[in-house]
């Protein structure tokens, strides 16, 4: 069993602070996660304008444009990232939510592309993304299997990668609510590879995953869940990440190879234990 790619999902959960994305990117790399994953969304794409308009209060003002225009980063920022993750040595990239975003994006030149469950539909979006033909991982929440056999043929037509991620779309998950065997299900059915994206309070249940076949994880990452924000209670605090990297690390170390053998220490155990064996 190859290692599990193991992605820090920062999303949002920097709420627009340039340097909590850092500490976020900081702990990721201590922990030991193979990337660290962004979200980019063109607000006057993705949402209507008498929403934008509409009232919400938050940190950041008193209606929903001033909360969604707080959250997001510009090129500058994504710069900025860039260079940061350069000094560190962890790879970044970005789930857009837009065509206009996706496109934005391209200068960073980043390895893999990344597509949310909320935009798992889109056709037309998912083209574009598939054109680019990067090794791309695919979050499977809120889709049917047909829905999610549509999505595989457009990424084939372009010869694109893909890793489907399977994923339930609530925040927090209730474990119940997993159904971890669908990991298996997706792989039998389509043939690719297959991860989890999870969105539960714990580590457990992204462990297990690993254990029956998931190739990739991702989990949303926070320095604290209590902090603002819709993604913060479904993500790890940074002794979780630590937790979920160590413990997923050692799953194929104690796997092992299948073979019964007789290890090396166990000779002298087996000579003490089964001393009557020479009576």
């Amino acid at each position: 069993m190859k290692p599990c790619f193991l992605i820090a999902e920062i999303g949002i959960n920097h709420n627009g602070d340039l340097n909590l994305a850092k500490k976020l990117i900081d702990e990721a790399k201590n922990a030991g996660f193979d990337a660290v994953k962004f979200q980019k969304r063109d607000i006057e794409v993705v949402y209507k304008t008498e929403f934008l308009n509409s009232s919400r209060q938050s940190p950041f003002g008193t209606t929903q444009r001033a909360q969604k225009e707080a959250l997001e980063f510009g090129l500058s920022d994504y710069w900025e990232i860039d260079n940061y993750c350069k000094k560190l040595d962890i790879p970044w990239f970005v789930s857009c939510w837009d065509i206009n975003s996706q496109i934005e994006m391209r200068v960073f030149s980043t390895k893999w592309n990344k597509v949310a469950s909320a935009m798992a539909t889109n056709r037309e979006f998912l083209k574009v993304v598939a054109s680019e033909q990067k090794p791309t991982y695919v979050s499977t929440g809120m889709t049917s299997i047909e829905e999610i056999g549509e999505i595989v043929e457009i990424f084939k037509e372009y010869s694109c990668p893909i890793t489907l991620l399977h994923t339930v779309s609530t925040y927090p998950s209730e474990e119940a609510d997993l159904n971890l065997k669908c990991i298996l299900t997706l792989k039998e059915r389509f043939n690719l590879p297959v991860g989890y994206s999870g969105h539960e309070t714990g580590v457990s249940p992204s462990v297990m995953a690993v254990v029956i076949g998931a190739e990739a994880v991702e989990r949303h990452i926070t320095m604290d869940r209590a902090m603002y924000g819709s993604d913060q209670s479904a993500s790890l605090e940074p002794i979780g990440m630590r937790n979920l990297c160590q413990t997923i690390r050692k799953i194929n170390i104690c796997l092992g190879d299948g073979v019964k053998r007789i290890t090396p220490a166990e000779v002298s155990i087996a000579k003490k234990l089964r001393y009557w064996n020479d009576n």
